[in-house]
């Protein structure tokens, strides 16, 4: 019934508790989940996991915000995104949150990092799964730039290719929101749309489509109300899709059908591999 499209089963929280997990999503009748893939050094662990579970997938990315290990090229990228399971790349993007005393202009290895990761998403046709955080206007910007998009998702560069997928975790503005739909983007929404001082983002929630409209945990981090607080994993995204179905008056099945039928639109391989 219920898809998790973004979480980190890889991390030690949850790989060293993962028959636990894996029992306490069938109970919740979470039947599928895409592990997230943060650095290159992960890469083979997420890739395992995929492989090894007929109802996990895998994607291969760089989090913006890591350093001082192996920087991703192109190569390395497309390699990796060539194998069987493998359905997106990322998680990508920009976060200017952490500066920790340095300008956004000293950034620009972050924003080349994240170039290298659309040229990879438009060469394999894969979605990417962006992350911005405190840097919307340089992840819109450079996202039209390298992904042959404009305001209008109808225009398309020379080569006919354009970068697609999902805003994860979102928790930018109702600006951001359009945008990101302007582009053809999906946008998911984590644990946070149920923390109390969530109302900003829950009118964002109602404003998004729903047929535009993912859910994720985002595990180990950001467990939902009541659970908040906790470790989080995959079987407590029906928590995410219960705030969805009472801020659009639908029931939760119709938010549970439609997220995975979103899931499976946008993430194409995943019923083919």
């Amino acid at each position: 019934m219920f898809t998790d499209s973004h979480c980190h089963l890889s991390f030690p929280e949850l790989r060293e508790q993962l028959p636990v997990i894996l029992e306490a999503m069938a109970q919740a009748q979470v039947e599928r989940a895409l592990c997230i893939c943060t650095t290159l050094e992960e890469f083979e662990d997420v890739y395992r996991l995929a492989h090894d579970h007929p109802h996990l997938w895998a994607t291969v990315g760089v989090h913006p915000d890591t350093e001082g290990l192996q920087e991703p090229s192109l190569d390395d990228l497309l390699t990796r995104a060539a194998r069987p399971r493998v359905v997106g790349i990322g998680e990508t993007g920009l976060d200017y949150y952490r500066l920790g005393g340095r300008s956004v202009a000293d950034m620009a290895w972050q924003r080349e990092r994240y170039r290298t990761h659309i040229r990879a998403g438009r060469l394999t046709d894969l979605p990417l799964v962006i992350h911005t955080r405190s840097a919307s206007d340089d992840t819109l910007a450079i996202l039209r730039e390298e992904g042959g998009l404009s305001a209008s998702s109808s225009q398309t560069t020379s080569d006919g290719a354009v970068s697609r997928g999902v805003f994860h975790c979102f928790t930018e503005t109702m600006a951001v929101a359009r945008a990101a739909l302007d582009l053809g983007f999906y946008i998911s929404f984590s644990g946070i749309l149920t923390f109390r001082n969530a109302a900003d983002l829950r009118e964002v929630a109602q404003f998004v489509p729903l047929d535009r409209t993912l859910i994720e945990t985002d595990s180990p981090y950001l467990a939902p109300v009541p659970h908040r607080g906790k470790t989080n994993s995959p079987a407590l995204v029906p928590w995410v899709a219960r705030q969805i179905a009472e801020i659009k008056g639908i029931e939760l099945d119709a938010v549970a059908q439609a997220t995975s039928r979103n899931f499976e639109r946008l993430f194409g391989r995943v019923l083919a591999s």
